[in-house]
């Protein structure tokens, strides 16, 4: 099991594992720094406070899957319901070398698709029913390619992570700001407490901004990553290229309140859940623009031409 867990016949990528290292890193850095600060202005909590930060870190990394399929609204599917979905998936982890994820389907007519867990051993790849509905069997396999990279190189683990810090810095300042444990009174003189109010949610929105940013730094280039290692393995970038443009138009088509209910999750996603204008504008976009996707499949295109 531990051969297949770590070789993978998907192309390893240092650029991507660079990013994940460091973003873990930087992440435990702040991770720590936030819970200690918490602990030192909240002295008579910090019992509380290791339990919250440690209990809702742990849930929210080994049960990533089940969570992140219950708020997309997806279901398990078995492959007397989707034989061409599970038949594509198991060529593909086969030609890949690696275990099969559960595989998952969400009623939503937006075609999209996504990959989470915590490792390959435990993870779910995800498809819209607007997905299955529009795209070719060659399509559908670069996108479900896509996402096993994301599995086999364990960026969706990172991205859980990542994510959740930010949720958390919100959790732990609303319990320390209304859960008593700020002097138990905001009309306190006490100078201790007036600062702890102040500082603490300036320093939660600090958190918040930093969770931000590391998502972003690593969310682009994995995108990219994805679609090189899914052309590679398949040998068919312009079957993926297809399937990009195909998703891409056709989520703009979307009506837009059916897309902001979407985008909290946009970083989880094959293609973001934005119209025309808003991708164009997305400075800190999820996902790198149309344009340099397609441009990096024609290039394997032309170097497997070769």
């Amino acid at each position: 099991m531990s051969s297949t867990r770590q070789h993978s016949r998907f192309a390893p990528d240092r650029g991507l594992t660079g990013r994940m290292v460091t973003t873990m890193f930087l992440i435990g850095l702040v991770y720590v720094g936030f819970t200690g600060l918490l602990i030192v202005l909240l002295r008579g909590a910090w019992p509380l406070i290791l339990v919250l930060s440690g209990g809702l870190f742990v849930a929210q990394f080994w049960f990533s899957d089940r969570i992140t399929e219950k708020a997309m609204g997806a279901h398990e599917a078995s492959p007397e319901e989707y034989p061409q979905l599970h038949g594509t998936i198991d060529r593909l982890c086969a030609l890949a070398d690696m275990p099969k994820p559960r595989v998952a389907v969400a009623r939503n007519d937006m075609p999209n698709a996504f990959a989470t867990g915590r490792n390959p051993q435990n993870a779910v790849v995800c498809v819209t029913t607007g997905l299955l509905r529009r795209l070719e069997p060659e399509e559908l396999e670069g996108v479900l390619a896509h996402e096993l990279s994301h599995v086999a190189h364990r960026d969706v683990a990172v991205m859980t992570v990542a994510g959740f810090l930010g949720v958390l810095a919100g959790v732990m300042t609303r319990v320390a700001l209304y859960g008593g444990f700020l002097g138990g009174n905001r009309n306190s003189n006490d100078p201790n407490t007036a600062i702890a109010l102040i500082v603490v949610p300036l320093v939660s929105m600090v958190v918040y901004a930093l969770s931000f940013l590391l998502t972003r730094m690593l969310s682009r280039y994995r995108e990219l990553a994805a679609d090189r290692s899914a052309a590679q393995l398949t040998g068919r970038p312009s079957a993926l290229a297809s399937a990009l443009t195909k998703v891409t138009g056709q989520i703009a088509a979307i009506p837009t309140e059916d897309l902001r209910k979407a985008q909290p999750y946009n970083a989880f996603y094959f293609a973001p859940a934005l119209n025309a204008r808003e991708a164009a504008s997305q400075l800190f976009s999820t996902h790198p623009s149309l344009e340099q996707r397609l441009a990096q499949l024609a290039k394997i295109s032309a170097e497997l031409g070769r």
